[in-house]
């Protein structure tokens, strides 16, 4: 069944709790761990439904050559119907992982278990409709709103059946709809340096043919796939096959619909804006949509030297806040296109004479920063922007386990240093009806637009407190370092609402994920270089309970404080604003020590760094953790590895101590889960030079996952770009996939070769 509908069985859910509940007791007493990551979270996310079932016999790691995947005949006609009621299944829990460890390496190749195979589907540039011709990979190429967009990341799985109508239950067709986070630059440079033919104009003004091109890689996209004699493929002239780029109109939705904060030149009444950007972390939501977090969206936006004595009010503090100085340089300097609106947007000074900036774009950056919702099924229906859900550099959105009767809940990230984590708790009560919508965006407007938003502190107990961020706070209400209006003020400006109450700073919040059965939920912190034992800056961090480590990384050379970061889990308390945490597994080199670094006792075959994916198997309960990583990247390309779940509280505490420049020293208390062992952690997948690994979900059946591959070769210098060999990787045409050889983010479908489930 489809993602959305495999967590919306409330029932199936339920009624395993008590299996699993006896498995996890077992667990803890011969001390069994688990590494949970979640990249949307089956039940969570809307969820993923990785299917594994019982274990088979591990095999010994080896590359598998893929194959590249055939042409299928177009599908012609497919009209979206409502999304099907879902199919209760039993749920399984594997004991242990049936796959031999994949060993570290750097080869410019995918690796994956002996006994699986792989196949490339979905590269940057492929066509998404029969009139678009094939990319040449020279940089010529244009026509990006008909073509896929670059830096494939979160991923979502919709089902179709024979008749091209929405199924819980399909297997071997159906819409991948993903996001197109960014585009690869070296260091500063403001150019995309592969989609140029001669790398690109590295100088402002930048030319408008070569921010047509970079403005229409980034967005989403939804591509029909489609299983053939063993094979899969794309479906080009899909009629579901589309993009959405920073140019796609789309409504602004919640509390900040049409408040001043969002009123420009294009929407004078601030229910539209333009387009999503730096899409991340994904989810799927229990009626059935795609969600899309926007992430390091405000780099995109100029601001010019004397914008803050031109404004001359609170929206400075804002604007500082996340991250747009006056003066500073935009990433890709599209604001110097030229005096059309679409470049014009990019700078966001006050340059007119209204009150409420409904005469320029001082107020467009307000409109970037959301968990933005599409209906994969339906191109007619409007994307809207979720202001409720917060406004920050968001990764995923990961559901909660839904409950008849009861408010849904989504837990969200803020991928920067020191940022929060945050929770949504909708007003309306969950129906299982609207599992089974005819109009899936409607049921969005329910359940997304009303509600309260929490942020997270934590205590060195194992305890943790969800704030309430709203007019009601009397630490908002009175804030002085920033005057909040209203409700849609706080939506708008949620970090300074964080601030406000004294959420917990911690290590880059990124992917999330909810167990399917235990319903604890799973926070990726990636790393973070602020955390210093003596800080001499007021953006350093001392070590905390939450984010306890601080450490240089063994090579010397790889970074100083949280290098190789943790994942964090929470479990919901008796009301709904307590919690109690530990944290699931510390990342580190399987050589560092184990009383001050690796604190999860990580072996070779399970070591790790940087995790930022994370998503869990419905069925199963397996979790598969992917890496994002420039610490450990002298010993291994980015890898994915896979976990068998245990609990909150199956470990125990442990006390870090910190010696300072003057001898005295002060201590750290941490929550640590229980170690994970050989067989409940193990590396899977190791991917290709320079890459992220990122994105996954898999068919209902659990026999495919797709698997998206970021950036290979992303530190190849600008200069080479006219000599391959200088390329620091040529994935995937070195594995035979398309022409040219620069290289692609791509999506693979990985399945196993006896025709079984993944990671059994």
């Amino acid at each position: 069944m489809s993602k959305s509908n495999n967590f919306n069985d409330e029932n199936s859910n339920t009624s395993a709790n008590p299996t699993f509940d006896s498995i996890l007791e077992q667990r803890l007493v011969n001390r069994r761990g688990f590494l949970g990551m979640s990249l949307s979270g089956a039940a969570v996310l809307g969820g993923m439904g990785l299917g594994l079932s019982g274990c088979s016999t591990g095999e010994v790691a080896t590359a598998v050559t893929p194959t590249v995947s055939p042409k299928v005949t177009p599908v012609s006609s497919l009209t979206p119907t409502p999304t099907p009621t879902p199919t209760a299944k039993p749920n399984l829990i594997v004991s242990r992982l049936g796959f031999g460890a994949v060993a570290k390496n750097t080869l410019d190749q995918v690796t994956i278990p002996a006994g699986y195979s792989y196949q490339v589907i979905y590269a940057l540039g492929d066509p998404l409709n029969a009139a678009t011709a094939a990319y040449k990979n020279d940089g010529t190429d244009g026509d990006f709103e008909s073509r896929a967009g670059d830096h494939h990341d979160g991923m979502e799985w919709f089902g179709l059946d024979a008749a091209g109508k929405p199924s819980s239950s399909a297997a071997d067709r159906g819409l991948l709809a993903m996001n197109h986070e960014a585009t690869t630059q070296e260091g500063s440079a403001l150019n995309s340096f592969f989609v140029h033919a001669n790398g690109g104009t590295n100088k402002l003004p930048r030319p408008t043919a070569e921010i047509d091109k970079e403005v229409a890689i980034h967005g989403l996209s939804v591509v029909e796939v489609k299983a053939s004699g063993g094979k899969w493929a794309t479906v080009p002239a899909s009629n579901f096959n589309r993009r959405v780029t920073p140019l796609t109109e789309v409504e602004i939705a919640g509390p900040a619909r049409g408040h001043a904060l969002v009123k420009t030149k294009y929407s004078v009444d601030g229910t539209k804006t333009r387009g999503t950007i730096n899409n991340c972390g994904c989810g799927k939501s229990p009626w059935g949509t795609y969600l899309s977090g926007e992430e390091n969206w405000s780099g995109y936006f100029y601001r010019v030297a004397t914008d803050d004595a031109t404004r001359g009010d609170k929206s400075v503090v804002s604007l500082k806040r996340y991250g747009r100085n006056a003066g500073a340089a935009s990433r890709h300097g599209w604001e110097t296109g030229g005096s059309d609106d679409k470049y014009a947007r990019w700078n966001i000074s006050r340059l007119g004479s209204s009150a409420d900036g409904s005469d320029d774009y001082r107020n467009e950056m307000n409109g970037q920063g959301y968990i933005i919702e599409m209906d994969a099924y339906d191109k007619t229906k409007a994307l809207k922007k979720r202001t409720a859900l917060g406004r920050f550099a968001h990764e995923s959105a990961a559901f909660g386990l839904p409950v008849a009767g009861k408010p849904l809940t989504v837990y969200l990230g803020d991928d920067s240093r020191n940022e929060y984590m945050y929770k949504f708790v909708s007003k309306a009560l969950w129906s299982a009806a609207d599992a089974n919508p005819t109009d899936r965006m409607a049921v969005g407007d329910k359940y997304l637009n009303d509600g309260t938003l929490y942020v997270a502190k934590f205590n060195a107990d194992g305890t943790g407190e969800w704030i309430e961020l709203s007019m009601n706070n009397p630490s908002i209400k009175n804030y002085a370092g920033y005057a909040f209006a209203d409700l849609a003020d706080i939506c708008v400006n949620t970090r300074l609402a964080g601030d406000a109450v004294g959420a917990t700073k911690m290590d880059r919040p990124e992917w999330g994920g909810v167990h399917p059965v235990t319903g604890d939920y799973y926070q990726t912190l990636t790393n973070n270089s602020n955390r210093r034992i003596e800080p001499s800056k007021t953006t350093e961090l001392v070590p905390d309970s939450a984010n306890p480590r601080y450490y240089e990384d063994a090579d010397g050379n790889r970074g100083k404080g949280n290098p190789n970061g943790h994942i964090l889990r929470t479990k919901e308390g008796a009301n709904v604003t307590s919690f109690n945490w530990d944290v699931y597994v510390f990342g580190a080199e399987a050589d560092m020590d184990k009383s001050t670094i690796n604190l999860s006792n990580l072996t070779d075959d399970q070591d790790m760094s940087s995790p930022d994916g994370l998503a869990f198997s419905q069925s199963t309960g397996i979790c598969w953790i992917q890496t994002d990583d420039g610490a450990y990247t002298d010993v291994t390309n980015c890898m994915m590895l896979a976990a068998i779940p245990g609990k909150v509280g199956d470990g125990g505490s442990k006390t870090l101590t910190y010696k300072k420049a003057d001898a005295s020293t002060y201590d750290v208390k941490t929550q640590i889960g229980a170690a994970p062992t050989a067989d409940t952690l193990k590396r899977f997948l190791v991917g290709p030079k320079d890459c992220e690994i990122t994105g996954l979900c898999e068919t209902p059946d659990g026999k495919t996952i797709f698997i998206n591959i970021q950036h290979p070769g992303e530190n190849t210098k600008m200069a080479d770009v006219a000599d391959p060999a200088k390329y620091t990787s040529q994935w995937p045409s070195n594995v035979g996939y398309g022409a040219g050889k620069r290289p692609r983010s791509a999506t693979i479908v990985i399945t196993k070769d006896d025709g079984g489930r993944i990671g059994s």
